[in-house]
């Protein structure tokens, strides 16, 4: 039997609709969250952030239609590749980036900016999935030496998270570290061979730290430590390192159940610095209230579960661990943006998914959940000859 892809019929529509609503009621709160900073910092009007996140949503839905209609077979031709170009991007970042609050992250090409250290968390889930599933029957085979295999998949997946850690991008590092962890720990590797692998790589790992610090005088900028020392009562530092979570709780407080009303946020006026961006949960709350923030919270909950749900009915062993991966990245952005933001972690500035204002991370985000579509699409057709 032949017939064509139908690429919205065999996509997960559940996933696909919610995520839509979270875009479309993110980019909406854009223009009540960044109202001040458009007016004030830019001399622009009130839709000066919206217009600009429209087009990075226009450039995004473009990277996904693409990305959908690749077949993953063809994935194994473009990953070295890609993988060489986001690396190159994030070496050059050491020694050219452009340092923004405090991160040397940013490539300016004059008419826009690129944050290679969002390119590479796709990129990261993509080569670690081919990986596994290129050595999966050696490491599976108990007469085989797998040293060289782990070593080379752990090098290949480290080198991200060491580099935008030198970048001083915290929070971006943390994330690509937990994906690689994730992603080690569910890996076809022997639980013996995983520990071996991990002691060693800490050992390596901190010898780094204590060569960087011997270098440099510091393991952490003094950005990074003031926020790690701090986060607990920060409205105690209010007037030094604690301004921004502080006046996040008392945005939260102030909505309650129903909000203060559209429109009607008192702290997005200079109190929270960028508030369309790292910090716009507190706006959402602040002028929404606990009852559209919990909808929010399904939501969330709903998109980590089908893309989980995903990778659990797959055949294909990459399909699994591209999905896990991607459920990872999008779990561990919520997870610090929120556990900064409510206090209970220290604040690394790490964009809220389909919310914040962005560009690099809201076309990495939306180019990724076209990966598990495609996938999605492949595994209900996999049975069916496609024309």
């Amino acid at each position: 039997m032949k017939r064509k892809i139908k690429y919205f019929t065999d996509m997960d529509k559940i996933l696909f609709f919610t995520v839509l609503a979270l875009i479309v009621f993110g980019t909406l709160n854009i223009v009540t969250a960044s109202s001040r900073e458009a007016v004030v910092n830019n001399d622009a009007n009130l839709f000066y952030y919206f217009f600009k996140h429209s087009i990075i949503l226009i450039i995004s839905l473009i990277a996904y239609l693409i990305v959908l209609k690749v077949p993953t077979k063809n994935y194994k031709k473009w990953i070295v590749f890609i993988y060489v170009i986001v690396l190159g991007m994030n070496l050059f970042l050491i020694l050219k980036g452009v340092a923004t609050r405090g991160a040397n992250n940013w490539i300016d090409l004059g008419f826009m900016k690129i944050q290679p250290s969002e390119l590479a968390k796709p990129t990261l889930i993509v080569s670690m999935s081919l990986l596994f599933e290129m050595y999966f029957k050696k490491l599976k085979d108990v007469n085989e030496k797998h040293d060289m295999i782990i070593w080379k998949i752990i090098g290949f997946a480290l080198i991200f998270p060491i580099l935008v850690f030198l970048q001083k991008d915290l929070g971006t590092a943390i994330i690509l570290l937990g994906i690689f962890v994730v992603l080690f720990v569910f890996s076809p590797i022997s639980t013996k061979e995983k520990l071996k692998a991990g002691f060693l790589a800490i050992i390596i790992v901190v010898i780094l730290l204590i060569a960087r610090l011997s270098i440099t005088g510091y393991i952490l900028s003094e950005a990074q430590t003031s926020r790690l020392y701090n986060f607990i009562n920060p409205c105690a530092k209010y007037e030094d390192t604690g301004y921004q979570v502080c006046n996040a709780f008392i945005a939260i407080n102030n909505g309650g159940l129903t909000g203060v009303g559209i429109g009607k946020s008192t702290q997005k006026y200079s109190y929270i610095p960028e508030p369309h961006t790292d910090m716009v949960f507190s706006i959402i709350a602040e002028e929404n209230g606990v009852l559209i923030c919990s909808l929010i919270f399904i939501a969330y909950l709903i998109i980590i579960y089908r893309i989980l749900k995903l990778s659990m009915r797959v055949k294909k062993l990459s399909h699994r661990y591209i999905c896990l991966g991607v459920s990872t990245y999008i779990f561990l952005h919520i997870l610090i943006n929120l556990g900064g933001l409510f206090g209970v972690i220290p604040l690394t500035g790490v964009p809220l998914p389909f919310l914040s204002y962005g560009g690099s991370f809201t076309l990495s985000l939306i180019a990724t959940l076209a990966v598990v579509q495609r996938i999605h699409i492949e595994m209900k057709n996999e049975r069916i000859k496609i024309k």
